[in-house]
């Protein structure tokens, strides 16, 4: 079953799709998040967020800027202060 993303700045929707995974910079470190993942809320650093389509697949890198990222039951929500690209 697919992950729902969404990447959200003040400005913009950036992203909104459905993907295999996404490795999020977040404040303590970098987390994973796969569909069916627990509830969870972190800030996030400056860093790149990789979306991985499809298992297996190389992944996509956007580079974001602060900000907060929370996984609920719509998916994983990245809202960044600013996205570079």
């Amino acid at each position: 079953m697919p992950l729902h993303f969404e990447l959200v700045t003040p400005a913009k929707l950036v992203r909104s799709e459905d993907v295999h995974m996404v490795v999020v910079p977040g404040a303590e470190g970098e987390f994973g998040v796969l569909e069916g993942h627990a509830p969870f809320m972190s800030t996030i650093r400056d860093g790149a967020v990789q979306v991985y389509k499809t298992e297996g697949a190389a992944p996509e890198t956007i580079q974001v800027e602060g900000g907060f990222a929370e996984v609920g039951d719509n998916g994983l929500t990245v809202l960044a202060e600013r996205v570079e690209g």
